[in-house]
């Protein structure tokens, strides 16, 4: 034993006696002494003993250590038993379990305080949440249990257990339960701590460190802790003061003096702690001289001006001296208050070493879990979040460092979402710690690490640095814990106060956002393509989102009264700042750099954002947050240059920088993103434009939009910047912005409610939506995701008032329909809003779509047939702060830009277009519809020339006769001679000329921009950058010159607009002068452009008599308008243009007409058309009718021909192995499905189980050739063939699979397992099917009835048995090969198991039955699809594409090469009275399955069996059906009633038609069968309490018809097949008497049906008591047999219910609670995909390899085991249903849906979920029906992996 010293000393001899002792009794003993008064020696001999006992020098897997501690703590008695008393004083009031990643919890909103609050199940289904806001969710990083905690949920959502405060009721707990406890566990905390130290090695040493290996040693102490933890409030409450005791700490952690380990593990701790301060001690020395102001700590201002130095001193240490390409981490280290954030950490408790070291391991699982085990200890919670804070730097560090930051950042957001959801804590540690100076100063150390130049503006001299977003830390998102607990604080408003109180704080988080401002620049590629397309803006729109967007909202929440208005003042005043110091950075003057766009710009939506809450909630004057003018005109350059480059994205000139640049344009104005990006950038760019001179703004927009050049009067014109075909999609770009800056209100005066309810109508208007969709859709206004959006009302509310809900549909073989809303009526007549869906769409398209639904909608409310032109909406009243935004629409530059536009328009210049048109004519809307208030004052005098004023009613009449412009010499103005002056006008050239207007808009911006910078003095010195020509681009080849022209234009506005709806109407005189008169507005809302021209002409007048008298006037003198001139080289392209399209439309029109008629055809071909002429080719069951050859046609070759003995025809069809018929039962209910322990499911009451046993016990007594003929099998595993109904040559087919091989494509099937799609319909199959060439001419002759003797046909029956031998078919032929091949692919359809029944595999008899089977389960098959019986009669569509007849000639080929013993034939049996004993007895007559037999006999006789023959047969096994249902009706009856029967019946056997009397039969075959050893012997007691009902003659009866409906079903059934005789449908009822009359058992005019008789419809060749005493002693003469065994085997039950799936609870819930936790049975474990399979309940484990056998995983095994390789699986974690077909799998979908009908894949959103029934029936109908294969398009493989 090893001694603490090296001594040995007595008391160590001691230690040593005790390690010898038993563990028990040292313990008991040891405890007896600490509890007298004088505990010394006790206390002595117990340190002796643990020093010795947890040596950490020994491997910390010896458990031996472990083991003592459990003894000791235990004081004597078993530690379970310990366990129990200490839980019984448990006195805690929080539930506090603590889960991992994927363990599934619960969060309510309603009863949420924090948005983080979670609950586990239990608690949460002992709760009330009827009605609450819940879901069930897949935890991602772990969490713990919030029940009984009030500081974070309601206390009304405590479950049971949590409500009551339990503490106050547990007796106080006795002193010396825990002594041991407190005197052990501090040295076994130690010990665990000292390996942890002695195991850790540094990152960078060159040993190879394997951490994971320490720990997985240390896992059974570990696990001890926490076993601990889980014993309650008492072991807590001690636990927490020896984690929390500085006196232990002290005394323990460094060891004995003498001790040399515990010496070198305390100096291995202390060179840990060294390194973990945020800057290390390295980078200190070299920072030495950097610190200024080290422990500055001199009031705010002094703080301030910190701040400030922060920022210049970043750009300075960054740049001076630095090399290019090299690059230097940025020091911050001076900007902190406090340096003790910086400064290496120092412990004084066991906790902080812990904590130390679970953060070095990067965050252990079980650590983690054992320290927020402790959580509900309240002294512990205030305690541990002190150290976690103390320690936030430096777990920051360690993620930085990490390689699996993902899994740590999961496991740290698990333990900081426990503590700062808590307001109480958070505040607590705010105020005491720090909390907030360290988070920041954290995040800015950690972007410091990735910091670059910026490039944006002046490349060469910018000082401003952005975040690199190719670093692994963006890209990665490894700052997402520290910015989700930074968020998680600010969610309370504490905090949040705090926060925005202390101003040196914001202004260091200004600086953060700085580093996000302008991050991932785009320059526009202008050459080449781009080689290598960046996906860096995936991590730039995150950073932004979560680390700028998502603070600023959580601070915007607690700005929301007036009583803040001085934090919203403090912010934009910084923010402003910060605006200030970025501009000078970048070294921006007035000009955007050219080709440069940013979509990042954090600062300006900070500013923007706080401004509109200010104004909006804080009731804060706008002006007196705005800067001065030139600030503005700076701020909106940015903002504007996004919006101009999305114009340019969509215009495709940014098309070299490949696709991510559209994915910004997308991202931008994506629902997640639009709020805090392109919203508050409008809204900016609103503020600006009310605020700055209109003129200058509107031209401002035009040239960013680059089309300035675009706007003149001239034809033609040079665009330096703009190639022609991007001019058009340009300029709408600019009208739309213009529309939408000028018509927006979300942040102008719309309450939350109206943004609500616009969001909503525009996704609607788009597509309808599911309920997740449309919540995914609209922006998360702060709240994120919470059901409840802010606004009195709710989502749920304003959803119900503006849409519909869709439920969903189903159409067969379709997919499968969600439940969708859908605009109602009156929203798309009054709510449509197009500019809203514009600045919503993500994609363009959708913009399309919404204009076609209103169309539709339009057309079928009958309001508009034509196209329409998007409806003008009336508008929510501006705030009054921004009534500046009206000017807008009444400045000169917009009229001059509407003039000229409409003049282009009216005269078709080039890149024109309706959208232009639509736009112009919105913005006049807009200007009439608000009008401004003159003032008339300040009338500029700029260009005068062109309107007087800027009201736009005044300029609307207003008439421009000249207008001077400058074109290119070749222009078609320039040809003409100067205007010549008319009589009329008096007027001279001369003064036409200095009348004309000339009009620039860069010139007037010029100029505007001077003054501006000429009026604020303040930066006179300020230099404007002259426009350098450079940035003209010019084109090769020099232009033509320019010269000015003069054109005569005499027209306003109003004439303009006029004139256009002439053109628009195509009416010379559209409108009559008094039609103003007659104008009734009411169905002006909806329309196209004529009706929108009328509208705003109607608005016109109305407002203003002046212009109604100038519209009178113009339409009086309508003249005819100027038509362009033809000789014009572009108009004859737009002619020609519009010719080529007619034409290309007559062309297009042709060939789909004739696609169409070709479709026709071919739907008649191929389909169900039900065309007479058709009728007879598809109906291949009735084609033997036809007395010529029947002919097919290859649906490869196209030919058509008969089917020949060399070249056989085949029919496409698809095997596929069923264990359909096999799951049914005998009683109508489906199954349930198990939801707790005490139910089950029993399988031995199915079909393919009784018929196993029955086959098993008669191969126990009888002969197995026999036993194989007396049965079907393929119940399981049977072979099943469908058609698709088209038919190919063998050798086509044969090409045709040539092909698919060699083509590779990737198909969703095997071609080498000869799988293939018809070519004709896709339909999926396998195999091809030849057909029988068509003998047609005996086909008159075999199908004749007849009317021989019943002994003459028995006779003639025999001997075509015998005769077999002769019909031989010639082996070589193609067609007999194909046909053997056939056979082949049907052995091969399915497994070995379903074909060996016999006693020696691998015999005839065997193949025999197999053979016969195929066709039994086919048959049933059909019989099920139709129902279970035959009532509906007809040749249902499943007999139309029947492909029977071809495949009972394919194994009636395949069994003549089985001859029959003709000693033995059951024909003899049925229809001779013999006397033959066999040494090995056959199966009784009685026992045999008589189907069956009909089978064999058709089969194994002549092919084409003649008519009459095969009714004989028929006769002839009725005989004996009916007997086996005598008898099986007399073995139910009670002894007492068969005596009866027996002597009623042996009165009546002389009359006259005794033999077809069941009375008669009855008590003939009770008295054969009470003979020798009799069948009744059995125990009676139980049959008679199983039948207490008297039988009657008519029960009697009804039972014997319910025997053998059966067997008539099948015969029918066949017979309909092979003679193609009609099924006729009857009522239920009837339906023996029908198919008796069908089989010729009765004659053709039935009885009415009640007194039709069983019994009349035998037909005996002999006598019939002869035969039934033959059969019966058979039965009676078994020696070797039981009676009750006998009886098993008679009593057959032939009625099987139709196959169904398991019944399935309603509400999903009850499966998942009870199934996702549920062990597998196979391995024992839980599984991580539990699956279920809906056939038969069983519990699989999906993709599971703990139960994989042979390489083939468990749900693959299971298919093919129950479903003969089809199963049908739930999957519990995904509510989803995947069907496994043989090799392939798909996903079916889900039968549970929500509340709004909608299914919830993945559990994702956790809503509950209830069973759709329809969903279920189709399910189950497409399992019945074997059409998985047809109706579900995507399969994939799965390669046994499931």
């Amino acid at each position: 034993i090893l001694c603490s010293a090296g001594t040995t000393s007595p008391e160590c001899m001691m230690a040593a006696s005790l390690l010898r002792r038993d563990k028990k009794a040292t313990a008991a003993h040891l405890k007896a002494d600490l509890n007298r008064a004088d505990n010394g020696s006790g206390v002595r001999q117990l340190q002796e003993l643990l020093d010795a006992v947890l040596n950490p020098e020994t491997p910390a897997a010896d458990t031996e250590a472990l083991d003592w501690c459990k003894c000791l703590i235990a004081g004597g008695e078993g530690f379970e038993e310990f366990c129990k008393t200490v839980r019984s004083y448990d006195n805690a009031t929080l539930c506090g379990l603590v889960w991992t990643a994927n363990f599934v919890a619960y969060r309510c909103r309603t009863c949420g305080i924090s948005p983080c609050m979670s609950l586990c199940a239990e608690c949460f289904n002992n709760g009330d949440h009827t009605g609450h806001d819940f879901n069930m969710f897949r935890s991602q990083a772990g969490g713990a249990c919030d029940c009984g905690d009030g500081n974070v949920m309601r206390e009304s959502g405590f479950c049971r257990r949590h409500r009551l405060r339990t503490g106050e009721n547990v007796p106080s707990i006795p002193r010396d339960l825990l002594l041991m406890s407190e005197m052990v566990l501090p040295h076994f905390i130690l010990c665990i701590i000292q390996y942890l130290r002695d195991g850790y090695i540094e990152a960078d040493t060159s040993t190879e460190r394997d951490l994971q290996k320490v720990l997985q040693q240390l896992e059974p102490q570990i696990s001890f802790l926490e076993e601990l933890t889980k014993m309650g409030g008492a072991m807590r409450t001690v636990l927490t003061k020896i984690l929390t005791n500085q006196q232990t700490f002290k005394e323990l952690s460094m060891g004995q003096e003498e001790n040399l380990y515990a010496k070198k593990n305390y100096d291995k701790y202390l060179s840990a702690l060294q390194n973990s301060g945020l800057v290390s001690v390295e980078e200190k020395v070299q920072g030495a001289t950097a610190d200024v102001t080290g422990g500055a700590e001199g009031g705010a201002g002094a703080m301030v001006l910190l701040g400030k130095m922060t920022i210049t001193f970043l750009y300075e240490t960054y740049y001076a001296g630095q090399s290019v390409g090299q690059r230097k981490r940025v020091k911050l280290s001076s900007s902190t208050k406090d340096p003790c954030i910086i400064e290496s950490l120092k412990h004084k408790c066991f906790l902080e070493e812990l904590l130390f070291w679970t953060i070095k391991y990067e965050f252990p699982q079980k650590m983690v879990t054992f320290l927020l085990n402790m959580l509900p200890d309240q002294d512990y919670k205030i305690t541990f979040t002190k150290t976690f804070v103390q320690h936030y730097a430096f777990i920051m560090k360690t993620l930085m460092k990490s390689h699996e930051s993902d899994t740590m950042s999961n496991r740290i957001v698990h333990i900081s979402v426990q503590l700062f959801s808590n307001e109480e804590l958070a505040r607590h540690v705010t105020e005491e710690c720090q909390l907030l100076d360290i988070m920041v100063t954290v995040l800015l150390y950690m972007m410091e690490s990735c910091l670059i130049k910026s490039e944006l503006q002046d490349e060469e001299n910018s000082r401003h640095v952005v975040v690199n977003c190719s670093e692994a830390l963006l890209k990665n998102n490894t700052y997402w814990p520290l910015v989700s607990d930074f968020i998680n604080i600010l969610s309370h408003q504490s905090v949040a106060k705090k926060f925005l109180e202390d101003h040196s704080l914001l202004m260091l988080w200004m600086s953060f956002v700085s580093f996000f401002q302008g991050m991932n620049l785009n320059k526009r590629e202008l050459n080449e393509h781009v080689e290598f397309e960046s996906q860096t803006y995936y991590a730039a729109f995150a950073a932004e989102l979560e680390a700028c967007a998502q603070p600023m909202w959580g601070l915007l929440t607690h700005c929301k009264v007036k009583e803040t208005q001085e934090y919203s003042k403090t912010v934009v005043r910084y923010c402003l700042e910060t605006l200030q110091i970025w501009f000078d950075a970048i070294g921006f003057i007035d000009e955007p750099a050219p080709n440069q766009v940013t979509f990042h710009l954090p600062l300006h939506r900070y500013y923007a954002m706080f401004l509109s809450k200010a104004v909006r909630c804080q009731g804060l004057d706008l002006d007196s947050l705005l800067p001065d003018q030139e600030m503005l005109m700076k701020i909106m350059v940015h903002p504007l240059q996004i919006q101009a480059s999305l114009s340019e994205i969509h215009s495709n000139m940014w098309v070299r920088n490949g696709l991510q640049i559209k994915g910004q344009a997308m991202t931008y104005v994506q629902s997640h993103f639009c709020n805090s990006m392109i919203d508050p950038d409008i809204y900016l760019l609103q503020v600006c434009a009310s605020r700055l001179d209109p003129d200058y703004f509107i031209s401002s927009v035009f040239e960013r939009f680059k089309v300035v050049d675009l706007l003149t009067m001239a034809s033609q014109h040079q665009n330096a910047v703009l190639d022609s075909e991007q001019e058009r999609p340009m300029l709408e770009g600019a009208l739309t912005f213009l529309v939408i800056l000028t018509s927006l209100r979300v942040h102008l005066g719309m309450t939350d409610d109206e943004i609500l309810r616009g969001e909503m109508v525009s996704q609607l208007c788009m597509n309808d939506r599911t309920h997740s969709a449309l919540l995914d859709l609209i922006p998360e206004n702060p709240n994120p995701k919470s059901g409840i959006v802010p606004g009195s009302c709710s989502f749920e509310d304003m959803l119900s008032a503006v849409a519909d809900f869709k439920a969903p549909v189903f159409e067969p073989g379709g997919s499968m329909q969600q439940g969708m809303y859908t605009p109602k009526a009156e929203v798309w007549e009054k709510e449509f809003d197009p500019i809203m869906v514009v600045l919503r769409t993500v994609y363009r398209r959708d913009v399309q779509s919404a204009m076609d639904r209103y169309s539709a909608f339009l057309k079928q409310a009958g309001i508009h047939t034509g196209n329409p032109w998007p409806p003008y909406k009336e508008r929510t009243a501006l705030h009054p702060c921004y009534k500046g935004l009206i000017k807008l629409l009444h400045c000169k530059t917009l009229h001059i830009v509407i003039f000229t536009l409409l003049y282009k328009i009216w005269m078709d210049h080039p890149n024109m277009s309706e959208h232009v048109l639509c736009m112009v004519l919105y913005l006049i809307e807009l200007g009439l519809d608000n009008q401004v208030q003159d003032n008339k004052e300040d009338e500029e005098h700029c260009h005068d020339s062109w309107f007087p004023g800027t009201n736009l009613l005044s300029n609307l009449h207003h008439v421009i006769n000249f207008v001077r412009v400058r074109v290119p010499e070749t222009a078609p103005e320039v040809k003409r001679e100067a205007p010549p002056s008319t009589s009329t006008e008096a007027s001279s050239y001369g003064q036409n000329l200095r009348e004309a207007q000339v009009f620039s808009l860069v010139a007037e911006r010029r100029r505007k921009f001077q003054e501006i910078i000429n009026r604020s003095n303040t930066e006179a010195t300020q230099v404007v950058r002259p426009k350098s020509s450079s940035t003209r681009w010019v084109p090769p080849g020099t232009p033509p010159q320019l010269v000015t022209e003069i054109l005569e234009i005499r027209e306003s506005m109003l004439s303009l607009l006029i004139k256009l709806h002439q053109k628009l109407s195509s009416k010379q005189n559209s409108l009559s002068p008094s039609w103003l008169e007659e104008m009734d507005m009411s169905r002006h809302t909806h329309g196209d452009g004529i009706t929108a021209i009328e509208r705003i002409l109607t608005k016109a007048a109305t407002r203003s008599c002046q212009i109604k008298r100038s519209i009178q006037d113009i339409c009086g003198k309508v003249c005819p308008p100027v038509p362009p001139k033809k000789n014009s080289p572009a108009d004859k392209k737009t002619m020609d243009k519009e010719e080529r399209r007619l034409r290309a439309r007559e062309r297009q029109q042709k060939l789909l007409a004739e696609f169409a008629s070709r479709q026709k055809s071919f739907m008649e071909t191929a389909m169900d058309v039900e065309s007479p002429d058709t009728e007879a080719a598809m109906d291949l069951g009735a084609s033997e009718v036809m007395e010529s050859e029947v002919l097919y046609d290859c649906v490869i070759c196209g030919q058509s021909g008969p089917s020949t003995e060399d070249r056989p025809t085949g029919l496409v069809v698809l095997l596929q192995a069923s264990s359909v018929l096999g799951h049914r039962c005998q009683s109508k209910e489906a199954k349930k499905l198990p939801t707790s322990d005490e139910e089950h499911i029993y399988a031995a009451d199915t079909c393919g189980v009784a018929h196993d046993v029955r086959l098993t016990l008669m191969q126990r007594f009888f002969k197995d050739s026999s036993c194989l003929q007396s049965v079907s099998i393929g119940w399981d595993g049977g072979v099943y063939v469908q058609t698709c109904g088209h038919t190919l040559h063998i050798d086509c087919h044969k090409s045709y699979m040539e092909s698919l091989r060699n083509d590779q494509v990737l198909q969703g099937f095997s071609v080498d397992k000869g799988e293939f799609t018809c070519p004709l319909c896709r339909q999926f199959a396998n195999s091809v099917l030849p057909c029988r060439p068509g003998r047609g001419t005996e086909a008159g002759s075999w199908h004749t009835p007849t009317n021989k003797k019943t002994l003459v046909l028995v006779k003639e029956v025999e001997d075509l048995q015998e005769k077999l031998g002769s019909f031989q078919v010639s082996t070589e032929s193609n067609l007999s090969k194909e046909m053997e091949l056939v056979i082949k692919d049907v052995k091969n359809t399915t497994q070995k198991k379903y074909m060996d029944y016999g006693k020696n595999p691998g015999s005839p008899d065997n193949d025999f039955l197999f053979m016969y089977s195929v066709a039994r389960t086919n048959l049933e098959l059909e019989l099920v699809h139709r129902g279970g019986n035959l009532c509906s009669g007809g040749a249902s569509a499943s007999a139309k594409r029947s492909c029977l007849n071809q495949l009972f000639h394919v194994l009636a080929m395949h069994m003549r090469l089985y001859s029959i013993d003709s000693a033995y034939n059951p024909w003899t049996k049925l229809t001779q009275v013999t006397q033959v004993r066999e040494a090995e007895p056959e199966v009784p007559m009685l026992f045999r399955d008589v189907p069956s037999l009909l089978i064999i006999f058709v089969l194994t006789m002549p092919q084409p069996l003649r008519k009459e023959h095969f009714i004989c047969v028929v006769k002839m096994l009725y005989n004996l059906q009916f007997t086996q249902a005598v008898a099986a009706v007399s073995a139910k009856f009670s002894p007492e009633e068969r005596q009866a029967w027996s002597t009623s019946g042996a009165l009546k056997k002389n009359v006259i038609n005794a033999e077809t009397s069941f009375e008669v039969l009855l008590s003939h075959v009770i008295c054969e069968l009470s003979k020798d050893k009799s069948v009744y012997k059995v125990n009676t007691e139980e049959t008679s309490m199983l039948n207490s009902g008297v039988w009657s003659p008519q029960s009697i009866e009804f039972s014997l018809q319910q025997f053998c409906l059966p067997f008539l079903r099948l015969s029918c059934l066949l017979q309909h097949h092979l003679y193609g005789d009609n099924l006729t449908g009857c009522l239920e009822e009837e339906e023996f008497t029908s198919l008796a009359v069908c089989l010729g058992l009765l004659p053709s005019a039935p009885q009415p049906a009640n007194i039709v008789h069983s019994g009349s419809c035998l037909r005996w060749a002999v006598s019939a008591f002869g035969l039934v005493t033959q059969w019966c002693a058979e039965v009676t003469g078994l020696s070797q047999m039981q009676a009750e065994q006998s009886l098993t085997l008679l009593v057959q039950e032939p009625q099987w219910t139709a196959p169904r799936l398991l019944q399935l609870p309603d509400n999903y819930n009850i499966i998942f609670q009870y199934y996702h936790r549920k062990a597998c049975t196979a391995c024992k474990k839980v599984p991580k995909d539990p699956a279920l399979c809906l056939v038969c309940g069983a519990f699989v484990c999906l993709k599971g390899v703990c139960c994989k056998q042979q390489g083939i995983c468990e749900c693959v095994l299971h298919s093919q085991h129950c479903g003969a390789a089809t199963g049908i699986f739930l999957l519990i974690n995904a509510s989803v249903i995947i069907i496994i077909r043989g090799h392939r799998f798909c996903l079916w979908g889900s039968v549970y849906l929500d509340a709004h009908g909608e299914e919830d894949r993945d559990l994702r959103r956790g809503k509950p979920l209830f069973l759709c029934a329809e969903r279920y029936r189709v399910l189950e109908q497409q399992w019945g029906s074997h059409t998985f294969d047809h109706i579900n398009k995507r399969w994939g493989p799965h390669y046994n992996g499931l």
